[in-house]
């Protein structure tokens, strides 16, 4: 009879075969892309309330001491799930171009990120950009777009802070129903405002409101702040 292989198994001591697997467990394979793409999917499903350590442990089926060997706490989460998202805002339009066309597609790209993940909007509105590369470089790219525009060094923050509430303010109006200023019954004690309610939506045929909206004011940003130029 031919020798048994030692990948084929090895012998016992009452004369059988024991087979042994090949290649190594099967066991959960951490790193930070898994554990951000599982704190997304647990927002999405549960809200920003529902993402806690012992939760996303769960969701990556690993014990919650294999998660801590990679991030200290729900701040360091955090900060993995701010990198990503500000990775996908687009900024390519500061790297030619002029700045009015750069900030449009910037801001237009941001509002578009967040209109996906707006139970996150009120954490990352305020989180620390502390040690979190992705998103510096995207405001690094950014700053230099709006100072290479002329903007004075002192007013290109509270401009792309401006720019920014406004985003995250649309971002949510994204979500909104397209009835939401539907007054019902006291549409005859509310005439004016009525009237430019049915207005609105009458010109949004074939188009979301919300994008009517957005697209009016971040041209009357984009017109103001530009007066801030040298």
């Amino acid at each position: 009879m031919p020798a048994v292989s030692a990948a084929q198994g090895r012998t016992t001591s009452n004369g059988g075969a024991q087979r042994r697997r090949a290649g190594r467990p099967s066991a959960a394979v951490l790193d930070k892309a898994g554990i951000t793409a599982a704190a997304l999917e647990l927002v999405a499903r549960k809200g920003y309330d529902g993402l806690t350590m012992a939760a996303l442990a769960k969701v990556l089926d690993v014990a919650p001491s294999a998660l801590y060997n990679h991030v200290a706490s729900k701040q360091d989460v955090l900060l993995l799930v701010e990198d990503h998202l500000m990775s996908l805002v687009d900024v390519s339009g500061f790297e030619g171009g002029t700045w009015e066309d750069a900030v449009h597609t910037w801001a237009w790209s941001y509002r578009d990120v967040f209109a996906e993940h707006t139970p996150l909007i009120p954490v990352i509105a305020v989180l620390p950009v502390t040690d979190a590369p992705q998103t510096l470089a995207m405001y690094e790219t950014v700053s230099k777009g709006f100072s290479d525009a002329g903007f004075p060094q002192e007013r290109i923050i509270p401009a792309i802070v401006a720019l920014e509430s406004f985003i995250f303010g649309s971002a949510y109006d994204v979500t909104a129903p397209e009835d939401i200023f539907d007054s019902g019954s006291m549409a005859e004690s509310t005439p004016h405002f009525t009237a430019a309610v049915r207005s609105s939506s009458a010109s949004s045929q074939g188009g979301r409101q919300a994008d009517t909206a957005f697209q009016l004011g971040l041209t009357a940003l984009i017109s103001g702040l530009a007066t801030l130029r040298h």
